[in-house]
């Protein structure tokens, strides 16, 4: 469960967050808003790149924003971005690896990174470079990042991003068996408001940095306040 308090950013004279209160509890949750309105600065906050004017962050009732980036990954949270991460010149297997070596004791290290490797289907190319990949293999491989060493937060930034309708199809299957097979909630920002509705039963919508609905994903996007501020053209 992620529970916010009184979060305010401020840059200058601007607040991209702004006082904002909710608590976050259901396996999938979904972030969604106009741009501007804060999504990516809030799981900047809760990654650890930026840090609160003031307010209070806690997962599963431990506060992180006393931590830094890789003591909260150490503490369960894991991040993929907008655009993806993959190291071009290692495997596929060295790339989880290197979350690996922060997250897994070195005893179970080989087994973490296979299990991570089979949850996102794949183990048939983990020797194959990053730059060979294809798109959908790549953000497959931030997936699998996210996966390994028993996360308790996963933060998924815009994750089927230039995906196919069946690649995309797939990677929400896989999504949706995290809570389940994983253990660890889930967060998705996105745009694609059918895929926020295919997976998240609870859903925050941002405007302005302030919190403008949450609650069941039916509900708030049918919400009419939810409709004029962002979902008007659908």
């Amino acid at each position: 469960m992620i529970a916010i308090d009184n979060l305010v950013v401020q840059f200058g004279g601007v607040k991209p967050i702004n006082e904002l209160t909710a608590t976050l509890a259901a396996p999938i949750a979904g972030l969604i808003g106009p741009n501007g309105a804060g999504k990516t600065t809030l799981l900047n906050v809760l990654s650890g790149f930026v840090r609160p004017a003031r307010g209070s962050v806690a997962l599963n009732g431990e506060q992180l924003l006393d931590l830094a980036p890789l003591q909260r990954v150490r503490a369960g949270l894991r991040r993929s971005f907008q655009t993806e991460q993959v190291v071009e010149d290692l495997t596929v297997s060295g790339n989880l690896a290197a979350i690996a070596d922060h997250v897994v004791a070195p005893l179970n290290r080989a087994a973490a990174i296979d299990a991570a490797l089979a949850f996102v289907g794949l183990r048939p190319v983990t020797d194959k470079l990053g730059q060979s990949l294809n798109l959908f293999q790549r953000r497959l491989v931030e997936l699998g990042k996210c996966v390994i060493g028993n996360p308790r937060l996963i933060l998924l930034d815009e994750p089927a991003a230039g995906l196919t309708e069946e690649e995309g199809g797939m990677f929400r299957e896989l999504v949706l068996r995290i809570p389940a097979e994983v253990g660890a909630q889930v967060l998705v920002i996105d745009h694609d408001v059918e895929l926020i509705r295919a997976m998240c039963s609870e859903t925050m919508v941002l405007d302005y940095g302030k919190l403008l609905a949450l609650g069941p994903t039916e509900a708030v996007l049918a919400d009419p306040n939810v409709r004029r501020a962002y979902l008007g053209e659908f």
